[in-house]
């Protein structure tokens, strides 16, 4: 059994890249504390690849990662190829599922969530380094009370937890 350390982010390619790479920019950063063992470092895939060959990488990815972080920009919700695939796989492996608003809400947001995860057990936060922080340090733990306890549906955090993060 993989050991499961890290965070696989999933994003749409083509659009919201920017903010996959703004992440790991904050990773490099000294002088903020964000940090995270990105799964994407584990293999590569080459947008050559065959799919079968993609998706047996983007497995084993998903297969070492202890949390799904999911970017939610304008388009993701019509995504129907790999990100709707990693999310599925997301949920067939109970990873806590992370969604990140790239449009700044703090919560579900019902126009722009994919319908895959709608319903599931997830946390929603807007894209900041310091609230998504708090997120990877927490949410774990929380999403595993949570599903012992039969829970379902969004969680986000309330107006407090921004303000006590300075946001």
């Amino acid at each position: 059994m993989a050991y499961r350390n890290k965070v696989f982010v999933s994003f749409d390619g083509d659009n919201d890249i920017h903010y996959y790479r703004l992440m790991c920019a904050w990773k490099q950063n000294d002088r903020t504390p964000f940090n995270f063992h990105d799964a994407h470092d584990i293999t590569q895939a080459r947008d050559t690849s065959r799919e079968e060959s993609i998706k047996r990488s983007l497995l084993l990815r998903l297969n070492n990662s202890k949390v799904f972080v999911l970017l939610i920009g304008e388009e993701t919700r019509y995504l129907r190829k790999f990100v709707l695939w990693e999310m599925e796989q997301a949920l067939r492996l109970e990873l806590p599922i992370i969604g990140v608003n790239l449009n700044g809400l703090r919560a579900r947001d019902d126009e722009r969530c994919p319908p895959t995860i709608r319903d599931a057990l997830a946390l929603y936060v807007s894209f900041n380094a310091k609230i998504l922080q708090h997120a990877l340090e927490q949410w774990p733990v929380a999403h595993a009370a949570l599903k012992a306890e039969g829970k379902a549906g969004p969680y986000y955090f309330g107006e407090p937890v921004y303000r006590q993060l300075g946001l």
